[in-house]
Order: C-alpha cells, then sequence, then structure tokens
C-alpha cells in the first residue's frame, strides 16, 4: 500500500494502473483493501494533496 500511496501523490497514472502493479485483478478490490486501510477511497486520498 505504501507505494500505491506514492504513486497516487507523485504520478498521474490512473487508479487502475496502479492496482494492476502490485496483482489485483480488480481495480474495485484494489480501491476497497485501499479505503480498509487508509479511511480513503484512492481518489479521496490523492485529491487530498492537490
Amino acid at each position: 500500500m505504501e507505494k500505491a500511496r506514492e504513486k497516487l501523490i507523485g504520478t498521474d497514472l490512473m487508479v487502475a494502473e496502479i492496482a494492476y502493479e502490485p496483482g489485483f485483478e480488480h481495480p474495485q478490490s484494489f480501491s476497497k483493501m485501499f479505503r480498509l486501510r487508509t479511511g480513503l477511497s484512492p481518489l479521496e486520498f490523492r485529491g487530498s494533496f492537490e
């Protein structure tokens, strides 16, 4: 998740592209896990740094 957080902050990659890198087959699974660990969706997390 740390690498995913770094990519959400430091790149313009789509959430789906970030989700596939660690092996998630579905971006929805990645988003659900991300929300459970951070309390925010990937887009909410990214938006908090803009």
